[in-house]
């Protein structure tokens, strides 16, 4: 097994990232489009991120808004090989056949010829490794450049790993200062799986509270830019979501500020194991 190279992760500007297991570079600053409108809104989006230097773009099959994030992709002045592209299979479309099948009709929708990350979206019970074991012979067949999970706890990982022949390059969580979830990123980084956040803003609850005031004073910056900011100095590659084009710039602008060890730990210490979205163990599916 490979040495975990993303333990300190290196940050240089927004054109920095990380290398998965299998030598894949991906961008550590992304843009997500969780609950972006399916036609211009999104495909805006998607050209507002590439226009100011973004590379990485998350979607989703049940997020219903491939097809303009194909078009935004497709109307903006970046080549498709320098864009990180990431998809994820649904709950309703997981199993072995199906899930091929929902591969296919993503790529479609993206008008793309390859996925350069596609992921599992939740641990369906009784479905996760048929459906592994689809992204495993998709990855073989070099229809995808990386494989991983997203909503994987530690209990999932270890069922998955007992029996499967690639180790996920990438798990995406739900991650934000009330939610760190320390251990499985822990367990993650010493098995050189990518961690992953998602909804780092907490879907913007973070906002109204008041913990950052202090740090957006020291660091004259935003609480979206100190806790971007953080999940990267945690090693964490984080998708802020957003549709508009100056907090799109905003959010990216992260890269001229560190923030301490005593500020990172502050924000670890706000850890209330508090989420936003389903508890994977409890998700209807």
């Amino acid at each position: 097994m490979k040495n975990n190279k993303n333990k300190h992760m290196k940050i240089t500007d927004i054109s920095g990232g990380v290398e998965l297991r299998n030598g894949v570079f991906m961008p550590y600053l992304g843009l997500g489009t969780y609950q972006a409108d399916k036609d211009q809104e999104v495909i805006d989006s998607v050209k507002d991120a590439l226009d100011l230097g973004y590379r990485h773009i998350d979607t989703a099959s049940v997020y219903k808004n491939e097809e303009g994030v194909g078009r935004g992709i497709k109307e903006s002045s970046v080549a498709r090989e320098d864009i990180f592209l990431v998809t994820k299979v649904w709950n309703s479309e997981q199993g072995y056949n199906t899930t091929l099948q929902s591969f296919e009709d993503s790529i479609n929708r993206l008008q793309v010829d390859y996925l350069d990350l596609f992921l599992v979206h939740w641990p369906v019970k009784g479905k996760y490794k048929d459906t592994w074991r689809a992204l495993e012979y998709l990855y073989e067949t070099k229809k995808v450049r990386a494989i991983g999970v997203s909503n994987f706890l530690r209990h999932h990982l270890d069922d998955l790993l007992s029996d499967c022949n690639i180790v996920p390059m990438v798990n995406q969580m739900e991650f934000h200062p009330y939610l760190v979830q320390q251990d499985l990123l822990d367990f993650c980084n010493k098995n050189t799986i990518q961690y992953e956040a998602w909804s780092p803003f907490m879907q913007g609850k973070l906002f109204q509270l008041d913990f950052y005031k202090d740090l957006t004073e020291k660091y004259n910056k935003s609480a979206a830019q100190i806790i971007l900011r953080w999940n990267l100095q945690k090693g964490v590659v984080t998708i802020p979501k957003s549709v508009h084009k100056k907090r799109i710039a905003s959010n990216a602008d992260i890269f001229d500020f560190e923030l301490s060890n005593e500020d990172m730990a502050f924000l670890d210490s706000l850890d209330r194991d508090e989420r936003s979205g389903p508890h994977p163990d409890h998700f209807d599916f």
